[in-house]
């Protein structure tokens, strides 16, 4: 199954700017949220993040706080319970996910927006955990789960569908 634009939203979990410097590859990890979020904001994709406790972890780094359209504060590790699924767009269910920690808040988001019946993708490029070990074994338990492993190129291309769309150019300029 293909990630369609117009069905789709963009998810960003975490990304703050306390949290980050924990994050193993942390900056390659913020570069991709950017990117991805830079790109569904060039494809009219609704882009919604969320921060855990920010008044203790502080908020999203700047980029991905510019390019959000909402951002939901949370206590749970699972944004859900704190209100995610009512942010979501109607008549969109794809779920683009990107994010921080992977085999925490990223994972159980991720697992609860599938038995909520969304379709899920994870960016695996777009995701980080203090260890890569744990990154990896939260990746492969949602592939299990049903969730689809993509990278930021798989999602552009995929929500372009053809190289004679509009942005094109600009896409590939932000991937190259």
């Amino acid at each position: 199954m293909l990630m369609k634009a117009e069905q789709s939203t963009l998810l960003l979990i975490d990304v703050q700017e306390k949290l980050m410097p924990a994050i193993a590859h942390g900056e390659e990890v913020i570069d991709r949220c950017i990117t991805l979020a830079t790109i569904a904001g060039l494809m009219e994709v609704p882009i919604l993040a969320t921060e855990q406790i920010p008044d203790k972890l502080g908020p999203n780094v700047e980029g991905v706080r510019e390019l959000s359209d909402q951002v939901l504060a949370k206590h749970h590790f699972d944004a859900c319970p704190d209100g995610l699924v009512d942010l979501l767009p109607e008549g969109r269910q794809q779920i683009v996910v990107g994010g921080c920690e992977t085999h925490v808040c990223m994972l159980q988001t991720a697992l609860s927006l599938l038995d909520a019946g969304y379709k899920v993708w994870v960016v695996a490029d777009a995701t980080g955990s203090r260890n890569e070990f744990d990154r990896d074994v939260a990746l492969d338990r949602l592939s299990e789960s049903g969730a689809r492993i993509v990278t930021v190129e798989m999602v552009a291309f995929e929500w372009m569908r053809h190289c004679r769309h509009p942005q094109f150019r600009n896409i590939q300029a932000l991937i190259k």
